[in-house]
């Protein structure tokens, strides 16, 4: 395909706000499709600028309520599409709900709407009670409706906005999320990472990254960690992220091993993956899953929940170990790694074999060249 002009949405990105995975998903494939194409990114911010290729265009909107923030943000990013729009775009492409009013104004282009997750599944697979949550679901259904054309991260999300928003299975294509592994590969000295952290260089490390919340369900883990103890009583755990379950999981575990890190720098978090013996994804709904393709890039081995894009992703045994949603089946799944270093050394290697098939960036994006063509 000839050079397009394409136009991101979407609320952030990891050169201003960064919140969660949303915002590596769409920097990192904006940054590739730069390689090949003209790619500008709405979001928010202070100052224009370049970065890899790709031209960021900020806006800093202001409201008392998030529905009213992503509407004022729509607008403003909208306000700002225009001053770039000479030659006119040749894709919009639009990340998650907090841009589906800019999308509603520009409806009558091509239009790419990306499902990263839903309303649905991030507050515990259930419909919300509050009005915000109802908005947001709201908006989730009609993008769905107004959009040329629909991706999602996974099958298992692809299933769930289709039974959810009636979306048409031929209207819909699966582009899953990638990784830069090199970006993983370092030197770097376990026992001495260890000791910063206090922790005895021979023992058993657990790592848990991920918002402090029911979704990614860190308090599964909190609730495991005791059956960790009764088989490997030296283990430590270290829990990176901040939300509104932190406290909590904080009191739960005053007398454990168990360090709370808070928000890390991407240099301290791979210090942490290479530390760490086994890295925890408890997640009650995860439509992908990035943290899964970041502790392969490392070679780490992996202990999952059997659901969503982590299910569809790990074969069992080979490259991690799926588990039930509860916390004698993690702790099960932690000890089954601990207890054998050869095999969980080769579920890491086998993991990041995969990465470097399937999940590299440019990979990604050529699917998603594929996407556009459709459209246009």
């Amino acid at each position: 395909m000839e050079t397009l002009k394409i136009a991101f949405f979407c609320w952030e990105s990891i050169y201003s706000e960064k919140i969660g995975g949303l915002s590596p998903g769409a920097t990192y494939l904006a940054e590739t499709l730069a390689k090949e194409h003209e790619v500008h990114f709405f979001t928010r911010g202070k100052e224009d600028k370049v970065i890899k290729g790709v031209h960021y265009h900020y806006c800093q909107p202001v409201a008392g309520n998030i529905v009213d923030f992503c509407r004022d943000m729509s607008d403003q990013m909208v306000r700002r599409f225009r001053e770039f729009d000479t030659p006119p775009f040749d894709i919009l492409h639009f990340h998650d709900w907090h841009v589906v009013d800019a999308m509603h104004q520009l409806r009558d282009r091509n239009t790419v709407y990306t499902y990263h997750s839903t309303e649905y599944g991030r507050i515990g697979n259930k419909f919300g009670d509050w009005w915000e949550s109802k908005e947001i679901s709201g908006k989730e259904w009609y993008a769905g409706l107004i959009a040329k054309r629909i991706t999602t991260v996974s099958n298992t999300l692809k299933n769930e906005v289709m039974w959810l928003y009636n979306i048409p299975d031929e209207k819909t294509d699966i582009v899953n999320n990638g990784v830069f592994p090199e970006k993983y590969d370092a030197m770097i000295d376990q026992g001495e990472v260890k000791m910063s952290y206090g922790i005895h260089p021979l023992a058993p490390l657990v790592f848990f990254i991920g918002r402090m919340e029911y979704q990614k369900g860190p308090d599964i883990l909190v609730e495991a960690i005791p059956q960790v103890l009764s088989t490997y009583w030296g283990a430590h755990f270290i829990m990176a992220g901040e939300g509104s379950m932190k406290s909590r999981l904080q009191e739960m575990t005053w007398d454990l091993p168990v360090h709370f890190l808070g928000y890390i720098p991407d240099s301290e978090y791979i210090r942490l993956l290479y530390a760490s013996d086994v890295v925890v994804i408890p997640s009650r709904n995860e439509p992908f899953g990035l943290v899964l393709l970041e502790a392969w890039s490392a070679k780490r081995p992996v202990v999952v929940s059997d659901v969503g894009g982590l299910s569809e992703n790990v074969d069992n045994f080979y490259d991690g170990v799926k588990v039930y949603l509860n916390p004698d089946s993690l702790a099960w799944g932690i000890n089954y790694v601990l207890n054998d270093h050869i095999k969980s050394n080769l579920m890491g290697k086998n993991g990041r074999r995969k990465v470097d098939k399937l999940f590299r960036w440019d990979r990604v994006a050529e699917k998603m060249v594929d996407v556009y063509s459709k459209v246009i």
